[in-house]
């Protein structure tokens, strides 16, 4: 067991035995959560990933170690707000860098932008972006991207205040598809309080990208029902890594929305990332 320490909370890791490493990928996963969303929205997948011999981490990203009802509770003056890119960013390389190995890295949405970002400082043996957030440098100002993202900037108003997306907002582009019933049981299930500041940096060079730079093995995947970060910005992300001496590569997934979690399609994906794993690993 490893315990490690990270703005004074502690995370404990049980590492499988995997032996030497130097040829193949490791059996450890870190996932990284993405904007307005808990942590335990990864149970099912760390069961499944468990069940195929993997050892898994879900951190939960700063003062969001509690339950989603518990944090949507509390005030809207909350340390969450203080989070912003770049210092979620170098928490989960503290967590990373604390492990015994490199883990492959699965990251959602803003968890995906965050896989990308920590991959090019050569940190994780491999990366997973889900539904990925697109870095500096692909068009993020597309319309249908602006419109989607435009409430949750909330430009007006204080930073030091959190923003807790709204039902609707879930109900008809993070969670589409979905039964009414299904979208609720997940939204008090899953949705806490965001900083302002994750989606405003966004839009910042903070979140650049050095596509020519050497990085190791990189899936994007999307869903062509999603709302939020369309197929076409998902496939311009990917477009964009032009070095050939690294493995970049795209899967879209059909009448999958962008929530990955509690959706009947979340399967689909977590079997074809097992697939690449084992075929990058040969």
């Amino acid at each position: 067991m490893t315990a490690i320490y990270i703005n004074g909370i502690g995370i404990e890791f049980y590492f499988a035995q995997t032996g030497n490493m130097q040829n193949s990928l490791p059996k450890s996963i870190v996932f990284i959560t993405g904007a307005f969303i808990s942590h335990t929205c990864w149970d099912e997948w760390i069961v499944y990933f468990e069940n195929q011999g993997y050892t898994c981490l879900a951190p939960a990203w700063p003062y969001k170690y509690a339950a989603a009802e518990d944090l949507r509770n509390r005030p809207v003056v909350d340390p969450i707000a203080i989070n912003n890119i770049a210092s979620v960013t170098e928490y989960f390389a503290a967590v990373i860098n604390s492990l015994p190995e490199k883990p492959i890295l699965v990251g959602h949405a803003v968890g995906g932008l965050i896989v990308q970002l920590l991959l090019q400082r050569q940190i994780g043996a491999a990366g997973v972006a889900l539904h990925s957030f697109p870095p500096a440098g692909v068009n993020r100002f597309r319309f249908s991207f602006l419109k989607a993202v435009w409430e949750t900037m909330m430009l007006l108003t204080s930073n030091r205040q959190t923003y807790l997306v709204s039902f609707r907002k879930w109900k008809y582009v993070i969670a589409n598809g979905l039964t009414c019933e299904q979208q609720k049981e997940l939204y008090y299930k899953y949705v806490i309080p965001e900083s302002k500041k994750i989606i405003r940096d966004i839009f910042k060079c903070r979140t650049t990208i050095n596509f020519r730079k050497s990085h190791q093995p990189l899936l994007f995947t999307s869903g062509s029902h999603d709302k939020l970060i369309s197929p076409q910005l998902n496939y311009s992300n990917y477009k964009k890594y032009t070095t050939d001496s690294s493995v970049t590569e795209y899967r879209k997934f059909k009448n999958q929305p962008h929530l990955v979690f509690g959706h009947p399609g979340w399967k689909k994906e977590a079997d074809f990332i097992l697939y690449w794993l084992q075929e990058i690993n040969k």
